[in-house]
């Protein structure tokens, strides 16, 4: 960290905003908020029901409205008047929420609180807060002292009531981001002079990326801060920062700052995005909020765009999700290879097949008699590729995925933290679910804009956001590649599925040379399945999800041909 000067009086400059976290009330608490008590009757309340005090059993059922708000008051008013331990009593993980209060104003150093609580919708009540934020270089005690900086800090936040297990009391359900919105269990609230330096995110133009102007890329730049903020030649400021526990960094999660205090100098780092298709990108997702796309430049692998619906968490990087029947395209590479399918050759494609046990099924139960490979790809058939499971090891297609597509080994470095794909060693009806992009395999909209720009290219390229010239990192690389009769095959089965398959509606009147691949995934638990699409275009590759959108076709499909054809 570089040398910094002591902070001498009170800023008089407003404080930098960052994440979305402003010196005012986003969006409010609603009509008819209700006051909190300094103290007295209402901060004792323990929540009980006369009813069930009398009757001396645990409560049961929906809770009523007096209880939510009684259970609110108590928690919101004690932590409100600095009182840890009751504020703590009145959630349901006393321990954890003591802890994490604590560092409230021990370690973010947050004073001055209040907190006016919004109207209730059941259990769940929304509350907006408004304090200060008192730094002191060397302090330790979280209060502000002459020569130190106060900023005002405001947000909006949540709390659910529940029943507590056991006794049926009302408490509130405790979850760090009960604290703020931004915090996952196991994240910590810091203030202080920031470890990593700001960074200046570039353009492939050399224009600056911010969040203001790619609503997507909050995450990929808290990202590119946490890996080259030290590199690129920075000075760190005063911040209140998200510090990610360890559940958060298994997640490959980043630190966030909230609020700069006192503003550092950034340091520069350019990127590959290309600007105006990062802006197509946005566009596509906009108000869609389960929505996820990449957009590469398949001979190079440079990432040209990439863009989230829901601004949280980057899952077209860091998803991990089932990718259906896109994965059919790796899966057709393994089986061309093998001997056991040829494009134009007949294939199998009844409406069930069973294996290990499960009964497969093709959509709306389809079959397709004495029909060829390419027929049973372009039309999705289940059945064609589950089929061969009794002819294929365990490992077949993990290998296949690894050796060739460069995916499941951990190894990628694009700049900012990803999710690699993963397609695990699975035997008897898993690896037969495997094969269809169930079962335990797992992508997200980069792996599989890859596994399309592999097909284009003939060759993996490892998709990057930095240039791996910036600090000299290695890239992954893949051990060989596809023979050219079974290469020719694959974008034949690609190329026919985007003109006269599931892929003709969204790839119609794109014209050159192109391939495409659709995929709906069930989730437990979902209504509709999640839409996947994947997709090439002359030098360009993309692939997109929509979670619970339904066929991929007709959701993912849109937003990526758009991509494509934005890149010209």
């Amino acid at each position: 960290m570089g040398s910094r000067r002591a902070v001498a009086g009170r800023r008089k400059t407003r404080p930098a905003l960052v994440g979305g976290v402003a010196a005012v009330v986003v969006g409010g608490a609603g009509v008819g908020a209700w006051a909190l008590y300094g103290g007295g009757a209402a901060a004792e309340e323990t929540g009980r029901t006369t009813s069930a005090a009398a009757e001396n059993k645990a409560p049961t059922g929906p809770l009523t409205a007096a209880e939510v708000t009684t259970a609110t008051q108590r928690f919101l008013t004690a932590w409100q008047r600095g009182d840890v331990a009751g504020a703590a009593a009145a959630t349901d993980d006393a321990e954890a929420a003591a802890a994490l209060l604590t560092g409230w104003t021990k370690d973010a150093r947050i004073t001055g609180a209040t907190f006016t609580p919004g109207t209730p919708a059941g259990a769940r009540v929304p509350f907006s807060v408004k304090a200060s934020v008192a730094y002191e270089a060397g302090a330790q005690d979280g209060t502000s002292r002459t020569g130190g900086i106060s900023v005002p800090l405001a947000y909006d936040s949540a709390l659910t009531v529940v029943r507590r297990a056991g006794d049926g009391e009302p408490r509130v359900d405790w979850h760090a981001a009960v604290v703020h919105p931004e915090l996952k269990d196991g994240d910590t609230l810091v203030t202080g002079e920031a470890g990593t330096p700001p960074v200046k995110a570039l353009d492939r133009d050399g224009r600056e990326i911010t969040a203001a102007k790619y609503p997507s890329l909050g995450t990929v730049l808290d990202g590119l801060r946490e890996k080259y903020g030290k590199k690129a030649g920075g000075t760190a400021g005063v911040e209140l920062r998200v510090v990610r526990g360890k559940e958060s960094k298994a997640a490959k999660a980043s630190d966030k700052t909230l609020l700069e205090l006192s503003e550092g100098t950034p340091g520069t780092v350019r990127t590959t995005l290309d600007p105006g298709l990062q802006a197509a990108a946005e566009q596509q997702v906009a108000g869609k909020a389960r929505a996820s796309v990449v957009l590469l430049r398949a001979s190079t692998g440079e990432i040209l765009a990439v863009a989230n619906g829901g601004h949280g968490f980057n899952t077209a990087f860091q998803g991990s999700l089932a990718p259906g029947s896109t994965m059919k395209v790796v899966t057709a590479s393994l089986l061309i290879e093998k001997g056991l399918a040829s494009a134009d050759k007949q294939h199998p494609c009844p409406k069930y097949f069973s294996y290990g046990g499960w009964k497969f099924q093709n959509d709306d139960e389809f079959e397709i008699k004495n029909g060829t490979f390419k027929a049973s790809f372009a039309r999705s058939c289940n059945t064609a590729f589950i089929s061969q499971a009794p002819k294929l090891e365990n490992d077949d297609l993990t290998r296949q995925a690894q050796e060739v597509f460069g995916l499941s080994r951990n190894d990628w470095a694009i700049g900012v933290p990803s999710f690699d794909g993963s397609v695990p060693v699975q035997s008897a009806a898993p690896m037969a679910a495997s094969l269809i992009g169930q079962g335990g395999v797992r992508m997200n909209p980069l792996n599989m804009a890859s596994v399309s720009a592999t097909v284009r290219t003939g060759a993996f390229r490892q998709p990057y956001l930095v240039a791996p010239s910036v600090d000299g990192r290695k890239v992954a690389t893949a051990s060989r590649t596809l023979s050219a009769s079974t290469l020719g095959q694959l974008r034949e089965l690609m190329s026919y599925t985007a003109t006269n398959g599931t892929a003709a509606g969204a790839m119609a009147g794109l014209g050159g040379q192109a391939g495409a691949k659709t995929g709906s995934a069930e989730v437990d638990g979902q209504d509709k399945p999640n839409g996947w699409f994947t997709a090439y275009r002359g030098d360009l590759a993309a692939a997109g999800v929509v979670q619970q959108g339904g066929h991929g076709g007709d959701t993912a499909g849109p937003i990526v041909a758009a991509l494509l054809k934005a890149g010209g």
